[in-house]
């Protein structure tokens, strides 16, 4: 009989019986297309914001700048609502994430996600029909809420996606940037139709005490009958989830604070690395450097298709080298990117020149070569190392925090990136440069290796074992890690 392997939090290999089913692959399409939105809705934006018939209505301002021969070439694009239009999708998504959470809590994972579908459908509706600057801000505000409440897998396939369909629609005009935006739809309708078509999951029924829907379910999902051991262990796993009381108020205790800082300062120093500025405002940077509309929106294309390539080599060796390697290796390898890139534009690049042709391409190989190293690094590392170091009875809250920190971050550089350019010139990619130093500072002395250690193993070999974080485990009592769990479930309920 096929199996289902699964690796517990001790490391043990566990088989259990399974079929690929139509559930399966369902859910495996559906997780699909919600990293494929949010890939595309960050993709997007940047390619729109350099079409000249997207400025003309929406921004003139800029599209006035932007075609002025002494206008200065570091602030051509510097518009708060400009930058408004790119970063209130993570504004919303920060609000969404809180709400998701509790409605994931309350109503069960399958309705969570046909609310996600909703927003990125009325979304994209609202940006393609767009007639002001506010129905555009509205539109990007369901769609950061239709990402809070989402998932997020493929998101690089999503973004090349986008690139490539800017390109295309910077010659349809005067409409295409219409076509831009409202192709969000298409994955946003998949979801939608697929969530309409998968059951709830055993966890979710389980948690809201359906116990035998849940039983019901997991064999429908799994194909066979014989799913009692799998049953019992998620049964037991959601009793002592049950047990775990104030799970937020834990991580602050003295035992939880190392991952808490750890967790959270990656995805912070992820943001730091400056990717949101490459990712979104590529197509802009290029314009800057004197590239015609056309060329920068190629060039997008060209360097974005290093990422998902990146990520698939990140998947190949990241247990063979450890992610504080990648870490350290990566930040070294956009530190020098990023300052050859400053150090081009400022020797090139003044307030109304235009950068000779060769130097623009070198900056789109060495912005090739960032992409690269954050790729096999701090971008999928970001998201799978918070997700290792903290024990199973703070792990949902702490990375909760970990998404959160994220979101607020990717909204501040996409909110500041601009103006910082205006005013910081090419010293903006010396700031990122020197961030990069002093994370790779962060990934060699504070943070631990987490390879090929169990979950439930992490406190005592890892955090224990840690020149400067063990201080927090002296004189204390590790054996519940500090936290406070009920000594007995309440009775007849399981959550």
């Amino acid at each position: 009989m096929p199996e289902l392997t699964l690796v517990d939090g001790s490391g043990v290999r566990r088989d259990l019986p399974a079929k690929l089913t139509w559930q399966v692959i369902v859910c495996t399409v559906i997780a699909a297309c919600g990293g494929l939105m949010f890939g595309y809705d960050i993709g997007i934006s940047g390619g729109v914001t350099g079409m000249d018939m997207f400025l003309e209505k929406f921004f003139p301002e800029v599209y006035v700048k932007k075609h002025q021969a002494k206008a200065n070439n570091y602030c051509k694009f510097n518009s708060q609502l400009l930058q408004l239009f790119t970063s209130s999708l993570y504004l919303a998504a920060i609000v969404a994430c809180f709400i998701g959470s509790i409605c994931c809590k309350k109503r069960g994972r399958k309705p969570t996600m046909q609310i996600a579908s909703v927003f990125f459908l009325v979304g994209a509706i609202l940006n393609a029909a767009a007639l002001n600057i506010g129905m555009l801000i509205a539109g990007r505000l369901c769609l950061g809420a239709g990402i809070g409440f989402g998932n997020q897998l493929l998101i690089t396939i999503g973004i090349l996606t986008a690139n490539v369909i800017n390109y295309a629609t910077s010659k349809l005009h005067p409409y295409g940037w219409r076509i831009s935006l409202g192709g969000a739809a298409c994955p946003a309708l998949l979801l939608l139709l697929g969530s309409l078509m998968i059951v709830e999951t055993p966890t979710s029924l389980i948690e809201r005490g359906k116990n035998e829907e849940g039983l019901y379910t997991l064999k429908k999902i799994r194909g066979v009958d014989n799913v009692d051991k799998e049953y019992e262990e998620i049964s037991q796993a959601v009793e002592f989830s049950r047990q775990i009381r104030h799970p937020f108020k834990n991580l602050w205790k003295q035992s939880g604070r190392p991952q808490l800082v750890c967790g959270a300062l990656i995805q912070i120093f992820q943001q730091f690395t400056g990717i949101s500025v490459v990712m979104l405002y590529a197509p802009v940077l290029f314009q800057t450097m004197g590239l015609g509309e056309n060329a920068s929106l190629m060039s997008a294309i060209m360097t974005n298709t290093v990422k998902p390539i990146g990520t698939a080599f990140a998947i190949v060796v990241v247990d063979r080298f450890g992610r504080r390697a990648l870490l350290i290796e990566a930040a070294i390898q956009m530190f020098i990117s990023l300052g050859a890139i400053g150090v081009i534009l400022a020797v090139h690049l003044h307030s109304t020149n235009v950068v000779a042709k060769h130097y623009a391409v070198l900056v789109i190989v060495l912005v090739c070569v960032f992409l690269a190293g954050f790729a096999w690094s701090w971008g999928p590392l970001g998201w799978l190392i918070p997700s290792e170091i903290f024990p199973i009875e703070t792990r949902s809250a702490g990375f909760s925090v970990a998404v959160i920190m994220n979101f607020v971050f990717t909204f501040l550089v996409a909110q500041t990136f601009l103006t910082m350019l205006c005013h910081m010139r090419a010293g903006t990619f010396f700031l990122y440069s020197a961030m990069l130093a002093v994370m790779c500072l962060f990934a060699k002395y504070f943070l631990p290796e987490t390879k090929g250690i169990p979950i439930d193993e992490m406190v005592e070999r890892v955090w224990k074992q840690h020149w400067f974080w063990k201080r927090y485990y002296k004189d204390h009592d590790t054996g519940k890690g500090g936290l406070e769990i009920q000594d007995k479930p309440k009775e007849n309920t399981i959550a």
